[in-house]
């Protein structure tokens, strides 16, 4: 089949790959614009852009799949639109521009977390499974039949990056195996069962951890918005980004006291405590926690202040 594809951030490549590896044909290539990044602003292209322009494939840069946005990719004469993670909404009449419609990779198990932040709502909420879904793209968020889905295990420990590039992975097979299928006319969908939950898009706020919570659910946050939007707490008025961090042993910390316990940088919680393994003060780079504390020369801290 002839191939539009629209994605943006890197998860959306290994999708891309797969499919300008396969017997169909990309005919062109949907991203976002250029965007200022680093510290010095300069413009970069999107991941996907990246790699569509490596492997030669005409390339569209656009925010908004407006009237103009249509007409090109109209022009481009898809009989399938696929995306993945392309970060704008698709409408009449391009929705129905292409012969088989639009299919979207979403990582999640729909219709569990609908929306933007899939992920990391799915850790924050401390789900033990996650996985993918490849599913008919409808005007309702998220909310087309689905054509596939794989279950994935989520490892104990992992933060949204680490689970998002083995879903993105995942995701990958799973699509292929749709695609393949809409061209023999063998693909079948179903409609979504069961109560939908919804996955906006994280905010500074939402990384902000609650020490007063128990220290599982300290961590399920921690691990939902680690890379993005940033965990953390704040440390005499600052602002201390947490970057790694994992359950520690039982001491006699109360909630939010931070104090060296041994080799461990300790933070209190409702029920025992986390271990700093690595953090970020403001205005610093990334440091050891230990190497922070020896920083503070004080016998005993308290996060939140």
């Amino acid at each position: 089949m002839r191939i539009v594809f629209a994605g943006t951030p890197e998860p959306a490549l290994p999708s891309l790959r797969r499919l300008a590896a396969s017997d169909h044909e990309i005919v062109g290539v949907v991203t976002r614009r250029d965007a200022p990044l680093g510290r010095k602003r300069v413009l970069t292209p999107s991941p996907v852009a990246a790699l569509a322009d490596e492997l030669g494939l005409p390339v569209l840069k656009t925010d908004r799949l407006d009237a103009a946005a249509t007409e090109t990719i109209t022009s481009w004469g898809a009989e399938l639109g696929v995306i993945v993670a392309y970060g704008g909404l698709v409408r009449e009449p391009l929705l129905s521009a292409p012969d088989h419609g639009w299919i979207n990779l979403h990582f999640s198990l729909l219709p569990a977390w609908r929306g933007a932040a899939p992920v990391q709502h799915a850790l924050i909420a401390g789900d033990r499974v996650s996985g993918v879904s490849v599913f008919q793209l409808v005007p309702e968020l998220d909310a087309g039949d689905v054509f596939a889905q794989t279950r994935h295990p989520v490892e104990r420990g992992a933060t949204a990056g680490e689970l998002l590039s083995d879903l993105a992975d995942l995701g990958a097979a799973t699509l292929s195996a749709v695609v393949d299928a809409i061209a023999a006319g063998t693909a079948a969908a179903v409609p979504q069962s069961g109560e939908p939950s919804l996955a906006p898009k994280l905010t500074l706020a939402d990384g902000l951890l609650d020490l007063d919570r128990p220290a599982d659910v300290v961590l399920d946050r921690f691990r939902g918005t680690t890379p993005e939007p940033g965990a953390h707490t704040t440390v005499a008025g600052q602002r201390l980004k947490v970057l790694a961090a994992r359950r520690g042993p039982d001491a006699a910390l109360a909630p939010r006291e931070i104090r060296l316990v041994g080799k461990d940088v300790l933070v209190g919680t409702g029920d025992g405590t986390i271990a700093l393994r690595t953090v970020q003060p403001a205005g610093r780079g990334a440091m050891p926690a230990a190497d922070w504390w020896r920083g503070q020369r004080a016998d005993s801290l308290e996060a939140g202040s």
